[in-house]
């Protein structure tokens, strides 16, 4: 009887080995499950030139392409804001309808890309769309416009571009605006402007999510100050852990909490970790930014060409770039401050985004893996990925008044 109770728990033994999930089978179980969302890339600046592709699978190293679709399928990302950017131009009638007129031509290059792959992408309007889309073996793009200069002085151009499929706006760019001020220019309106005040209550009649990154401090304290619905930052970190004004305090982190919001992680290094000195590096960017003129009030063609000099120099002079552990720092300190409600992920791929170990959208379930490591749980992992996103979404379509 001994001897075969002894085997019987030999049996038993075995077969619970068999079945215990490995580290690597947890992470891509959980990657799977998870509803994986980044809110911010810019791949349509690739739209409208170069005979860019979606379909095709680009090398990243070689093209500094970020994103396409079978690196998203590698990468295991189901749905993407792609940000119809515009960048700063004079702020005159001719400034502004040349903007408003670059940003619904870029998203025509949007739709264009997605008509030509419906079988494996299709646009999303809803929060909804990405768990239909994916059930169906479908990738999401949602549609953004970085820099609320697109926007021009004619508040209807918001309930527009929301009926076009925009769902969310960076309200201003790296410089000011007739919105508010940039944290990365010098103090000109100390905030929202009176126009800037009317384009958040528009927002949120309209259903159109509020996006915080880019914009000054005091800017961002009138935002939540003002708004009724949650906002979001598609692609900030935090200060505390890297101190670049793109980065929001700790202060600002628990007012985005207070408001409902959440804060997405950006992958770009600098915005990441302090950069490492590389003189020469800087030197050649430096050259080129004078000889763009700051890449401000560029043609499309000249626009163009800069960014693929950009691109050129940063294979001579490649960065030495943060780690998703370095990345990770700031999702915990989010958490710590702000709490496992109010932190996700915006990569800024194709808009500077890309860390030593997620170079690309192939590499985007080392992210899980880490959080993984870290100990965090399925649940939070989830939230993080795309849940806290989503309820934001959803809470701001449920608030609009107008459409």
């Amino acid at each position: 009887m001994k001897k075969i109770t002894l085997i019987c728990l030999a049996l038993l033994f075995s077969l619970v080995s068999c079945n215990q999930e490995t580290k690597e089978e947890k992470i891509a179980r959980i990657h799977t499950k998870a509803l994986t969302l980044d809110s911010h890339t810019d791949t349509p600046l690739r739209f409208t030139r170069d005979n860019f592709s979606i379909a095709e699978k680009h090398d990243g190293k070689a093209t500094y392409s970020r994103v396409d679709l079978p690196r998203m399928q590698e990468g295991g990302l189901d749905a993407v804001f792609i940000a119809a950017f515009i960048s700063q131009r004079a702020r005159t009638a001719e400034g502004h309808e040349k903007a408003n007129q670059i940003t619904h031509k870029i998203i025509d290059s949007i739709y264009a890309q997605v008509s030509r792959n419906e079988k494996k992408v299709a646009i999303g309007t809803k929060p909804e769309s990405a768990y239909e889309n994916e059930k169906n073996g479908k990738h999401t793009f949602y549609i953004g416009i970085e820099n609320g200069f697109a926007l021009g002085k004619d508040i209807q151009e918001i309930e527009r571009f929301y009926n076009r499929g925009v769902r969310y706006i960076t309200l201003a760019h790296t410089s000011n605006n007739d919105i508010c001020d940039s944290s990365t220019d010098s103090t000109e309106h100390n905030g929202l402007t009176d126009f800037g005040k009317e384009v958040v209550k528009k927002m949120n009649e309209t259903g159109m999510i509020i996006d915080v990154s880019h914009i000054s401090d005091k800017s961002l304290n009138d935002v939540i100050e003002l708004t009724r619905t949650p906002i979001i930052a598609s692609h900030s970190n935090a200060r505390a852990i890297c101190d670049n004004p793109r980065n929001l305090t700790d202060d600002m982190l628990k007012k985005v909490a207070e408001n409902g919001g959440v804060v997405q992680v950006c992958l770009l290094s600098d915005y990441v970790k302090p950069p490492v000195p590389q003189p020469k590096r800087d030197s050649a960017f430096d050259a080129l930014r004078r000889k763009w003129r700051g890449f401000d009030d560029l043609t499309e063609e000249e626009r163009a060409q800069a960014v693929r000099e950009w691109h050129a120099t940063q294979r001579n002079f490649p960065q030495k770039l943060a780690t998703v552990s370095d990345l990770a720092d700031h999702i915990d300190h989010i958490v710590k401050i702000a709490g496992i409600d109010h932190v996700g992920i915006g990569s800024d791929f194709d808009g500077g985004g890309g860390l030593k170990d997620c170079f690309d959208v192939s590499e985007m379930q080392n992210i899980t893996k880490e959080l993984v490591k870290r100990g965090y749980s399925e649940k939070e992992i989830i939230k993080i990925w795309g849940g806290n996103f989503m309820r934001v979404f959803k809470e701001v379509e449920e608030k609009k008044t107008k459409v």
